[in-house]
């Protein structure tokens, strides 16, 4: 269900402000091509059609809190502005007050890529500046193999690769994405993981 909104603005991407730290660079590269197989006209009707849920921070910035991905594989392919849905504006509160307001209604995750919690101040000021996280990557794919369901908890794939940064190695990772990708699927299913959104059960192994 699309969010109620204010109003819609057009904006420059370069001007977004993140509110996490990291995203998953392979759902950003299959954006990318998805992107380049649309005609003109497609792309067009894309960008009227994903706003970007927006909070007005301070010194009136406009802090995006979904569609990180698409964000940066738009800008990465070029594109330079996209449409905003203002949801609330909270322009007029100082910073740290903000970020705590933020954190409050789930608008903000600060952690960096290595699922550490970090200081707001350490979020990225640009779209362009985020970091990859493979791990994410690994989660989102996951997911779309059918591993787990899409759940509508805020940050829900970074609690899914959080639990897979404890159990599938790192070095596993970086070698080969699908057997990566096969260890996690098996994961995905054993009761450990069932206070994870999206949870679809399978084995009774809880180890």
């Amino acid at each position: 269900m699309r969010p109620v909104h204010h109003h819609i603005i057009k904006a420059a991407l370069s001007s977004l402000r993140p509110t996490q730290c990291s995203i998953g660079y392979q759902e950003v590269y299959n954006k990318r091509e998805e992107w380049r197989a649309l005609s003109g006209k497609k792309r067009d009707a894309l960008i009227e059609q994903h706003w970007f849920p927006t909070i007005i921070g301070p010194k009136k910035q406009h802090f995006i809190i979904d569609h990180h991905h698409l964000g940066v594989a738009l800008f990465e392919e070029g594109q330079e502005r996209v449409l905003l849905t203002i949801l609330k504006d909270l322009s007029w509160l100082d910073e740290v007050t903000f970020w705590r307001v933020m954190e409050f209604h789930q608008w903000a995750h600060p952690f960096d890529r290595d699922g550490k919690r970090v200081d707001f101040k350490k979020i990225p000021k640009t779209i362009a500046d985020l970091k990859d996280d493979p791990y994410r990557s690994l989660a989102g794919l996951a997911r779309k193999h059918g591993a787990f369901a899409k759940d509508i908890t805020p940050y829900s794939e970074f609690l899914w690769a959080d639990y897979f940064r404890g159990l599938v190695d790192k070095d596993l990772l970086g070698q080969s994405m699908n057997k990566a990708l096969k260890e996690a699927v098996k994961l995905a299913k054993k009761t450990q993981a069932s206070y994870l959104p999206g949870w679809s059960g399978g084995q009774n192994d809880p180890g």
